[in-house]
């Protein structure tokens, strides 16, 4: 039973949320040939201050650059 968690920072539509559930479920089949049946796929919606790139906060990082 594959489990696949995805972990984004910007909110998603639910119809987005379903796209992504659905590609890489198919993609598993498609790829490794598992069953759709049994592959269960997350998704964890984090807080951009949770989540850092080259030493800050995607926040601290975003607000920097939308100054640029």
């Amino acid at each position: 039973m594959p489990y696949v968690n995805i972990k984004i920072t910007d909110q998603a539509t639910a119809e987005k949320k379903a796209e992504l559930i659905a590609g890489v479920t198919n993609l598993l089949r498609d790829v490794l040939g598992k069953n759709p049946a049994t592959t269960v796929v997350v998704i964890e919606e984090l807080s951009t201050d949770n989540w850092g790139i080259g030493g800050e906060s995607t926040t601290a990082r975003r607000k920097r650059e939308a100054k640029s």
